[in-house]
């Protein structure tokens, strides 16, 4: 079963990578690139902090254990591999609000492990893949190593955090909320305290 689970994201992640390079080769628009808006980390690296705004940057939301579906109608697979499998696909912005590319976030679980997933997909730079810790840290964030990236992207390593941040915001067309990843990277040169900077 495990192995049928990582085949399976593999091949989203390979989708994923080959459907960014074809875009690469052949752009269908020609992509602005937004100024990076970085801050020096206390411990070495760059900080950069992206956002989703929840609903109405959702894109895609599989999950079989939810009556729900973004978009509405959308019918989840019914082969069993996918039983504990959920997928979600977000419009992700910079610090400033601007929308600089797309993630996808997989979560699947057997009874031998749990695997978080992100891929973040900045046209204009390249590809992030993370592999999250399962079980939220103290304050409700998740940490989770950065793996592997293209272009930009391709030479750092570092950590990322996820959290889910509620809007204090009464109005009737504002966000319930907001998914926050926070990106810390570096050189392949420079050493990084995952452990130290997170907290």
């Amino acid at each position: 079963m495990f192995v049928l689970l990582k085949t399976f994201f593999i091949g989203v992640v390979l989708g994923l990578l080959a459907a960014a390079g074809v875009l690469y080769a052949v752009p269908a628009v020609d992509q602005k690139r937004e100024a990076s808006i970085v801050t020096v980390a206390p411990n070495g690296g760059n900080t950069e902090v992206f956002h989703s705004r929840i609903p109405m940057d959702q894109i895609l939301q599989g999950d079989p254990r939810q009556a729900g579906s973004v978009p509405p109608g959308l019918e989840w697979p019914s082969d069993e591999i996918l039983a504990n499998v959920r997928a979600e696909l977000f419009k992700i912005r910079n610090a400033q609000g601007v929308i600089v590319g797309v993630a996808a976030r997989t979560a699947a679980k057997t009874d031998d492990t749990d695997v978080i997933d992100w891929v973040l997909h900045l046209p204009a730079r390249g590809s992030l893949f993370v592999n999250m810790d399962v079980t939220p840290r103290e304050g409700g964030f998740r940490l989770g190593q950065i793996r592997s990236g293209s272009r930009e992207f391709s030479l750092l390593h570092g950590f990322m955090t996820e959290r889910w941040v509620e809007t204090a915001s009464d109005d009737e067309d504002a966000p319930t909320g907001r998914i926050e990843l926070s990106a810390t990277y570096a050189s392949t040169l420079e050493p990084l305290d995952t452990e130290e900077a997170a907290e």
